[in-house]
């Protein structure tokens, strides 16, 4: 049934239910195109692996067969460098252009307000001890394609690693099928962000490139951004060798609402959200049943008039749904629970609930600070822990294009106190050369 109402029992044996990597359930044609196009039955896992070892041993040539046999196309242009970028945005509408410009703006000014300073502490007899914060050198940024493009993706990240500092911004989008292009509006955010190249790849290849390098490509430091099921495989298998951001899902919202709520903005918010993939997961908890029921036949006659009805109508079926919640203090408790991206409080008193909520990657008060906002030009970044990991994990944010390196410079007369204790603690360990290197200096 399309957005079915449930109880919460009912709801914590499906749509509010975590499940681990391990458990996930690949559909069969998923699976039948790996075995069409690797000539064998292959796991994801196993396809993500053996296109990310290709790579590493052939570079641009695996880049661009991998580009052929998975996307369908070898593209036009490999390669867009700041002049293209900028033709690209000299051809946008200036409508859409200012709207752009608009949105990275608020992204910098919002970012720049987060401390990231290096810190120094002096003690006359002791010395000095701090941090100093470097930014990283050169970080690859992913832009999902796909079905449709993404140029909020590449601002909600270019944008923070110029605020932070990073000396080497790339992206990679994958190529449009037809004009086998990057679609101008990407560049157009490219050029906007300060990007330094951008390269028409999609897909674990892409992930491959930014990690390990080619003849073309220079590695990164760290690699950001959302993308679908094969970037976030490749992602986690090229951690280590680089950084990540995360390991970011599909989308998820979770809308609380009471009876004072208008069920047809809510059910607008849960369609929007619905709309980015099959998977995504867009769910209301309510107290109200008759809120519920609106909402249900809000979504339902609202769909029909979307061009992407059919992703839609499979994201709600099977992720999707409202849940009647005893009070509104349960339903955030459920909330913090199922820690979602997206928390959005669309009930008569927001501020009562805010210091209520533990687990969230964002929190949207009140029905005009409402997702699609913080989509595209609110300033925090969309890029936002899903799958639950918002239990301990941040938004993209300038602490990500940044390191601390711990600074230690202590007097003779700190070492002397110090080193017996540091002593100490080493033969407890069994180490004895550290405790000798302490007696070296004693």
């Amino acid at each position: 049934m399309l957005f079915p109402i449930l109880d919460l029992a009912q709801a914590q044996q499906t749509i509010l239910r975590r499940r681990p990597w391990s458990q996930t359930e690949y559909p069969p044609a998923l699976l039948e195109r790996l075995a069409t196009v690797f000539g064998e039955p292959l796991t994801p896992e196993a396809a993500v692996a053996r296109i990310l070892d290709d790579v590493q041993r052939r570079g641009d040539a695996a880049l661009r067969e991998w580009s052929q046999r998975i996307d369908g196309v070898a593209p036009a242009v490999w390669q867009y460098p700041p002049a293209a970028q900028q033709e690209a945005l000299a051809r946008l509408p200036t409508a859409l252009r200012e709207a752009l410009q608009t949105a990275a703006d608020r992204i910098a000014a919002f970012h720049r307000q987060q401390p990231t300073h290096s810190w120094l502490h002096t003690d006359a007899h002791e010395g000095l001890l701090g941090q100093l914060v470097r930014p990283l050198e050169a970080v690859g940024v992913y832009v999902p394609g796909g079905t449709a493009p993404l140029p909020s993706s590449l601002l909600m990240a270019a944008v923070i690693a110029r605020v932070a500092g990073v000396g080497r911004v790339i992206a990679c989008s994958p190529p449009d099928r037809q004009s086998g292009r990057v679609p101008d509006v990407i560049l157009a955010a490219a050029a906007i962000a300060g990007v330094d190249e951008l390269y028409a790849l999609g897909g674990a290849q892409a992930i491959a490139a930014m990690a390990f390098g080619t003849a073309t490509i220079a590695p990164v430091d760290k690699i950001v951004g959302p993308g679908g099921l094969f970037v976030t495989l490749a992602k986690r298998q090229v951690f280590g060798l680089v950084g990540i951001d995360g390991l970011p899902g599909p989308t998820e919202t979770m809308v609380i609402a009471d009876a004072t709520a208008d069920p047809e903005r809510v059910a607008a918010d849960l369609l929007a959200q619905a709309e980015h993939d099959i998977l995504a997961t867009a769910i209301l908890l309510t107290p109200s049943r008759s809120l519920a029921a609106a909402v249900q036949a809000a979504i339902a006659r609202r769909l029909e008039a979307l061009s992407r009805s059919e992703i839609i109508a499979t994201s709600l079926a099977g992720r999707g749904g409202a849940v009647l919640t005893p009070d509104l203090e349960t339903a955030v408790e459920t909330a913090n629970a199922f820690a979602p991206e997206h928390l959005c409080l669309s009930v008569a008193e927001p501020w009562t609930w805010v210091p209520k909520v533990r687990h969230a990657g964002g929190v949207f008060v009140g029905e005009y600070s409402f997702e699609v906002l913080g989509d595209y030009i609110a300033g925090p970044s969309h890029v936002m822990p899903t799958a639950g990991t918002a239990r301990w994990a941040s938004p993209l944010n300038r602490e990500d294009f940044v390191k601390r390196i711990s600074l230690i410079a202590l007097t003779p007369a700190a070492a002397a106190e110090l080193g017996p204790l540091a002593a100490r603690l080493a033969q407890a360990e069994g180490l004895d050369a550290h405790a000798a290197a302490v007696q070296a200096r004693l």
